[in-house]
């Protein structure tokens, strides 16, 4: 068994790095606070007090990580994965990044004889405890063959998208279309209730026709129980729109409906929001509306 190591256990990496643990690997982690790597050093993993200690300690070096300033500085800066890593090492990057972030990680992870991967993920904290993951990986295709066994610890499906960024870039298209959603299910919901209609039976109606979606099949129960919390954070939610944005700006594709989308998760921030689940930008809705989405279920009121 090839030795690994996780840097970054949040919501996302730290149930990665377990389902890896429960696979059998020999793992090395680091967090910058230690709470959730003394948890996973209970159950068998070893911690290393920097990324570069990780990197030496290790032949696949996996990071997840906020942002893209944060995987440059963890990866490239003082005390770095960089200042660790030897030739024939493959780092694979399952953050939300800046494709060109990635491509000029990998460029510098190369001259050191070290293959990059960026491989973003789809399907929440949920998918990630249940190794479920969607994963879109950019770079050379023989490195991805290469720990393809490893990514089946943590995910089901794992695609090749193209060279080193095109994770990345599918990762930004993906989030296009979960943001939009996220608005989508907000409005119909809203709608349905001024109406006098209960969204409840709304979303029954109409989830299993033209209009079916991952959103539609998890979000709203949490959101008629009153749950809010994450899930997947809005701020990141923000985040990541914004990458997309200016990928599209990079490359000149108009992305207006996406713009109109992230000005929304945006208004979340001052409102306070920013820690709460994606689906909960209704809750900027509920505010232009003057109203908020019943949350009782099986209420037989319904108010606008």
């Amino acid at each position: 068994m090839q030795r690994l190591g996780y840097i970054g256990l949040g919501r996302m990496g730290k149930s990665m790095a377990r389902n890896l643990l429960r696979a059998g690997y020999d793992l090395t982690v680091h967090n910058r606070s230690r709470e959730s790597a003394q948890e996973l050093a209970a159950e068998g993993a070893k911690i290393a007090e920097t990324p570069s200690e990780v990197a030496q300690a290790c032949d696949v070096l996996f990071t997840n990580l906020p942002d893209s300033a944060d995987v440059e500085q963890v990866t490239l800066g003082p005390g770095g994965v960089i200042e660790g890593c030897r030739t024939g090492m493959i780092t694979v990057d399952h953050s939300t990044i800046r494709p060109e972030t990635a491509r000029r990680i990998a460029q510098e992870l190369a001259r050191r004889g070290v293959v990059a991967l960026d491989a973003p993920v789809s399907g929440g904290d949920i998918g990630a405890r249940e190794r479920t993951l969607s994963i879109m990986v950019g770079g050379p295709k023989e490195a991805l063959e290469a720990v393809r066994p490893i990514l089946g610890a943590v995910g089901k499906t794992i695609i090749h998208v193209g060279e080193s960024g095109a994770g990345q870039v599918a990762k930004a298209c993906n989030q296009i279309m979960v943001g939009a959603q996220m608005v989508a299910m907000g409005e119909l919901m809203l709608l349905a209730q001024m109406s006098g209609v209960d969204p409840r039976k709304v979303i029954e109606a109409i989830r299993d026709g033209a209009a079916r979606c991952w959103t539609l099949d998890v979000k709203p129960q949490r959101l008629f129980a009153g749950e809010r919390a994450p899930g997947f954070r809005s701020r990141l939610m923000h985040k990541d729109l914004a990458i997309a944005l200016d990928a599209g700006r990079s490359c000149g594709a108009p992305l207006p409906a996406t713009a109109t989308v992230a000005q929304l998760f945006q208004a979340m921030l001052p409102m306070g929001m920013g820690e709460q689940d994606n689906s909960a930008v209704i809750g900027v809705l509920e505010a232009l509306a003057g109203t908020r989405l019943i949350e009782r279920a099986g209420d037989p009121e319904l108010v606008s």
